[in-house]
């Protein structure tokens, strides 16, 4: 009989999009992952980091993770596992776990906690335990499950944290001893074996992986990748965190697995399926996954028009997207058309004016400017010499307020 464990990572609570706030979506997506925990019958949760956007979170998006999680654990028949990422605070993710594991909760922010033994009424036991290492006993399984979990941290932190004095000794290998430590020391065949970690991990020799796009990167020069080959070999399943897409890493005799994040979080995600990782697995046995799509939240779209009409009308017919508008016009867009623009879609994020030059310009005309006119009439030069051709009435008599305030002040 298989353990099912679901993956999801990079949850990212109280991030916007510019301006945008992702709230009600976020707030689906989790009742989305929550339902597909329920009707896939998952035994564990596993959440690989970033589950905030920041290191002080909006009261809303620490109202909406508390309640997420409590509905997972299912009053501790569950264990639901949350990692810190680098954009969480350690302390943050760790100050809460007293109260939270009676709920079925397991924080690890910092290194260097070791989860304590413990046994839920009516749930699940933890049995063994060690500093980034914990066994987990659910009633219906006569075998255990073991969790290696690394939050985030930079090499100074690991170093600090394991004990280890040696400049010169890299990031890969500090980890690769450390869980080859707890791997020979506590996860033998008899149990299914896990790691989960928020790190920027790749196949040696393999391809190079993306970050998201205004992620905070870990990811300098080669310095702070993690290969694939640190992993022990008794590992079944790497859950990982950090980077948006789905991704098998690779480079291990395991599936070492990016689960995504479960919404786009900027533009460089259009088009990206959102997933969630279902896993079933047995002791001394190859795992089995299947990815989720999920399908809550607006779509991001980056769209290019020639015509304010055809935008309008693509907008109209799009009403639930997230938009990164690009125009392109040999006139300067009037606040008339942006007004329309506006009114027709709720969720235009970027508007990128591109100004053609007409077939009839000549570059290389140089633009007398007369120097003893008034200001207007050098505004107006210098707008002819930027956009070729000549403000319109709403440029010019915005330019007068300006002008009339500028002089108000002075």
């Amino acid at each position: 009989m298989s353990i099912k464990i679901l993956h999801t990572a990079d949850w990212h609570l109280g991030k916007k999009l510019d301006h945008f706030s992702r709230t009600e979506e976020q707030r689906l997506v989790l009742s989305e992952i929550c339902e597909i925990a329920d009707n896939q019958e998952a035994d564990v949760i596993v959440i690989a980091g970033d589950l905030f956007d920041t290191f002080n979170p909006p009261v809303e998006a620490v109202d909406l993770f508390y309640k997420t999680l409590k509905k997972l654990a299912k009053n501790g028949q569950r264990p639901v596992i949350a990692i810190a990422g680098n954009h969480d605070s350690p302390d943050r993710i760790d100050a809460p776990y007293p109260l939270a594991r009676e709920c079925g909760i397991i924080f690890i922010g910092n290194l260097d906690v070791k989860v304590p033994t413990m046994n839920i009424e009516n749930g699940f036991e933890i049995t063994k335990s060690d500093v980034g290492f914990f066994e987990i006993k659910l009633p219906k399984y006569d075998y255990p499950i073991r969790i290696i979990a690394t939050p985030y941290a930079n090499e100074i932190r690991l170093k600090t944290y394991l004990g280890n004095e040696d400049k010169e000794l890299q990031l890969n290998q500090l980890l690769m001893d450390s869980w080859k430590k707890l791997a020979d020391t506590y996860c033998d065949t008899k149990g299914v074996n896990v790691l989960t970690t928020h790190l920027y991990m790749l196949q040696r020799e393999g391809e190079i992986l993306e970050e998201p796009e205004g992620e905070k990167p870990l990811k300098i020069g080669n310095a702070d990748i993690v290969y694939t080959d640190c992993i022990p070999e008794q590992i079944q399943y790497t859950a990982l965190g950090h980077l948006h897409r789905f991704q098998n890493v690779g480079g291990h005799n395991s599936p070492v697995i990016y689960s995504s994040s479960p919404l786009s979080y900027s533009f460089s995600e259009t088009g990206q399926d959102k997933k969630v990782i279902l896993i079933e697995a047995e002791p001394n046995k190859p795992v089995l996954y299947k990815e989720l799509q999920l399908l809550s939240g607006r779509q991001l779209h980056r769209k290019r028009f020639e015509s304010i009409d055809e935008s309008v009308e693509w907008l109209l017919a799009n009403p639930y997207s997230l938009v990164e508008l690009t125009l392109v016009s040999d006139t300067f867009i009037s606040n008339q058309d942006l007004k329309r623009i506006h009114e027709s879609h709720d969720g235009i994020i970027y508007i990128i004016p591109v100004i053609s030059k007409s077939a009839t310009d000549d570059e290389n005309t140089a633009v007398r400017v007369n120097l003893e006119q008034d200001i207007q009439g050098l505004f107006k030069d210098f707008f002819i010499s930027k956009y070729k051709q000549e403000p319109n009435d709403d440029i010019l008599d915005l330019f007068k307020e300006v002008q009339g305030l500028t002089n108000k002040n002075l």
